[in-house]
């Protein structure tokens, strides 16, 4: 899924989620000389922006388990100049770095897609230095956030994902999350904000937010699905929406 929807990824997605990626970045409060771990990078926004705080003698890496998510990070770096930041390919449950690197872990709304999430606390454990710091974002439950109503709305039409426990609402309870970074070995604790962005219409939030999730479906679900969001959200007739998204910025240190 995420190869397939890298381009509208870059290009709409992105800069809707600027706030989230400023809210992780502020947190992170990122100095000259760190090694830090971008995980979950999709297209390279919060990698790109967090490489001149780490300069000079800093350095980013930045895994995704998506090769065209990566290509258009890499390309986005080099169009830009920076020459710290490093793309891997690779999954939380099982980072491709040495015990011990990094200063800094950030996951800017990444974390809901991991499949194994106590794997992934022991990992992000693993290669955090002592006194390195964890910044994850994580999206709140479909009726504090917008974008996850409007994805498992449209996903309930959709044949159920192959593994369960695994998407945008997914830790809209971080509760349980905390307790595996716990006994990981890093303390963890959340605030919460609300976060927005908006869409001219159903249409154009459509197809940025659920179309490629539901594209396998026959053309009548599709309509019955975009009719269900349609009923939810713009109730009042299509046009401008602003999407209210409650926000979980999850912060430890090991």
């Amino acid at each position: 899924m995420w190869d397939r929807i890298s381009e509208i990824y870059l290009r709409e997605v992105d800069k809707r989620f600027e706030e989230v990626i400023n809210g992780v970045l502020r947190r992170a409060t990122l100095r000259p000389g760190q090694q830090v771990l971008d995980l979950g990078t999709g297209t390279g926004s919060v990698a790109l922006k967090a490489a001149p705080s780490v300069l000079p003698g800093g350095n980013v890496t930045a895994v995704d388990i998506s090769p065209e998510m990566l290509a258009l990070a890499r390309q986005r770096g080099a169009s830009i100049g920076v020459s710290n930041v490093t793309f891997l390919e690779g999954r939380a449950e099982e980072i491709p770095s040495p015990s011990g690197q990094f200063d800094a872990v950030l996951a800017s709304l990444s974390l809901m897609y991991t499949i194994d999430r106590a794997a992934a606390a022991r990992e992000i454990a693993r290669v955090l230095r002592p006194g390195g710091r964890l910044v994850a974002a994580v999206w709140g439950g479909r009726e504090q956030a917008d974008i996850v109503l409007l994805q498992q709305t449209a996903g309930s039409f959709a044949p159920k994902p192959p593994v369960p426990g695994v998407g945008s609402g997914a830790l809209a309870d971080p509760v349980e999350f905390l307790e595996q970074l716990e006994r990981a070995g890093i303390r963890a604790r959340v605030k919460s904000e609300t976060t927005g962005f908006d869409f001219d219409d159903l249409s154009s939030a459509w197809d940025v937010l659920a179309g490629v999730t539901t594209v396998q479906l026959p053309p009548e679900r599709q309509q019955e699905a975009k009719a269900a969001v349609r009923a939810k959200m713009w109730p009042d007739g299509d046009g401008h929406r602003q999407f209210s998204n409650l926000t979980h910025f999850i912060t430890g240190e090991r």
